[in-house]
């Protein structure tokens, strides 16, 4: 029967005892913090430049001159820059301690080969059964990365349309006009229409008489036009003077005339309010006409 040698009989044995396995696991602890803080550090910078050049790429010099005064710009970047950075950090950090752990665990003494096949047999299991999770935390990564939305943006995703108030790497949660929360996971997200990036247009229809003079109109319209471009209150809105197109279509005794207006994101939807407000005032000075209302007509028995 084999004797059993305590380690710590002399002061020799011991120095030779915490000489090996104590000290090679100290060894290990603390190289791998020093590992975690250098990748650490390493994905900060990775993350801050990878940010910069796709703002530079994927913006305009116009755009860029836009998001930072408004602010947006700054914020989507740190926003996106603080949720790469997490999710960078805790994947390093959780790999880093795995393999401290496991060359510990060699070190002590523990067979690692039944851990490491109920690690994989769990692992393939979840794998299965976790597929949907796993497309969402990727479908938020990318969506990130590539700066489809942030907070604040009207986005369009299919299923909703709303503002986002919240984005995770599982979920995105958006409130529509009506006042409805929406919880949509990045995953089942096929397609995303951004309303709030850049810059928008809006396109504005004036319907008047069949019979009105066009020249008469559209003149009256550009006046319309003009007056708004020079209005402080409108001019920051918009990014450039409004366009009166011309005749859009003539039909069923109505002529529309349609406008288009280049503005702010966001501004699409209060830009055409006011311009029908100034037109329908400046239709009314000069006696111009607006379509003619049909009729209704009740059934008598």
């Amino acid at each position: 029967m084999q004797t059993l040698t305590w380690p710590f009989t002399s002061w020799d044995s011991t120095v030779d005892w915490l000489l090996g396995p104590p000290l090679r696991i100290v060894l290990i602890i603390l190289g791998a913090l020093i590992l975690r803080w250098v990748l650490h550090r390493a994905v900060r910078s990775v993350v801050d430049n990878a940010v910069e050049r796709a703002d530079d790429h994927e913006r305009s010099s116009f755009e860029r001159m836009l998001h930072s005064a408004t602010g947006a710009n700054q914020e989507r970047r740190r926003q996106r820059a603080l949720t790469m950075g997490t999710v960078l950090r805790s994947l390093a950090t959780f790999t880093i301690a795995t393999i401290a752990l496991l060359t510990i665990m060699a070190e002590v003494g523990l067979p690692l080969a039944p851990l490491l096949t109920s690690a994989g047999i769990g692992g393939i299991a979840l794998g299965f059964g976790a597929q949907a999770l796993v497309k969402d935390f990727l479908s938020g990564i990318f969506m990130i990365i590539e700066d489809q939305y942030g907070v604040g943006d009207v986005i369009d995703t299919g299923e909703a349309t709303g503002t986002v108030e919240e984005v995770t790497l599982r979920v995105t949660r958006l409130r529509d006009a009506t006042g409805v929360v929406w919880f949509i996971r990045n995953g089942e997200i096929v397609r995303i229409g951004n309303k709030s990036q850049g810059w928008a247009v809006a396109t504005i229809d004036v319907p008047v008489a069949y019979d009105q003079d066009p020249q008469q109109v559209i003149g009256l319209l550009h006046t319309v036009v003009e007056s708004l471009a020079q209005d402080p209150t409108w001019a920051d809105k918009l990014l450039e003077p409004p366009t009166v197109a011309g005749v859009e279509s003539v039909s069923g005794g109505t002529m529309t005339i349609r406008i288009f207006a280049k503005c702010r994101p966001g501004e699409q939807y209060a830009i055409p309010r006011e311009l029908r407000e100034r037109a329908k005032r400046a239709f009314d000075q000069a006696g111009v006409r607006g379509p003619a209302i049909t009729p209704t007509t009740g059934s008598h028995s």
